[in-house]
């Protein structure tokens, strides 16, 4: 009796959850072996992806600007690095600290998602976690922009050093760093990219599923060689 107990606990969690479940579980899976494939191929033939390649160029950039002596273009072109992850960082942690304060106050917006919710569960418990799963992929993306600017700044310095004055300031080491900071900025902008189906979860499976569909197809397209 104990052991029913805890099901039925479960499934009030989840009403009628197996559609719910099934689609939640088929979405995630799809996301996570598209990106597994994704960095196995950057891995084993990183010139046929456009990460691989804007890496490369990174790399041939920096050899010609610290040969060049191209101040001016370095500062210029690794400010607007600076800009963009600067505005993608403060977007991020607005959007966080808005969706915070829905989850404290869900009012309406939580009658109109589950008015929408075509098929799955309606429990305030779980509308909680997918807007709580919303908060933490933002502060991902917030966290990972912050570090893009660290790199970035320290890449200012490094990138208008002589090698014949250290050593130890390469093009290949300074070409690390601003790529370092490079993955930190694609990393924040997947999880702006992960949020639209989970944003879409709030209204049901269904809406979430369509959602990732579209974002992996769209992927797919970007991430390939141009």
């Amino acid at each position: 009796m104990m052991a029913w107990g805890w099901k039925a606990d479960l499934l009030s969690v989840f009403p009628g959850g197996v559609l719910e479940s099934l689609m939640t579980i088929a979405t995630f899976l799809m996301l996570i072996v598209y990106h597994w494939l994704l960095i196995r191929r950057v891995r084993l033939n990183p010139l046929r992806t456009a990460v691989g390649i804007t890496n490369h160029v990174r790399v041939q950039w920096v050899r010609s600007v610290m040969d060049g002596r191209c101040d001016i273009l370095a500062v210029q072109t690794l400010r607007n690095g600076l800009m963009a992850a600067n505005f993608l960082a403060s977007t991020a942690i607005l959007i966080s600290l808005g969706l915070l304060s829905v989850a404290f106050r869900p009012g309406l917006f939580e009658e109109i998602s589950h008015s929408l919710n075509l098929a799955g569960a309606r429990s305030e418990f779980l509308w909680m976690f997918k807007l709580m799963l919303l908060v933490v992929l933002f502060f991902y993306a917030f966290f990972n922009f912050t570090l893009t600017i660290r790199y970035y700044n320290h890449a200012g310095f490094m990138i208008n050093i002589l090698e014949v004055h250290d050593p130890t300031v390469t093009p290949e080491g300074v070409a690390g760093v601003i790529n370092q900071g490079a993955l930190h900025y694609t990393l924040g902008m997947r999880g702006f990219y992960i949020a639209v189906p989970v944003g879409l979860w709030l209204f049901g499976p269904v809406w979430m599923m369509a959602g990732a569909i579209v974002l992996v197809w769209s992927l797919n397209k970007l991430d390939r060689k141009a």
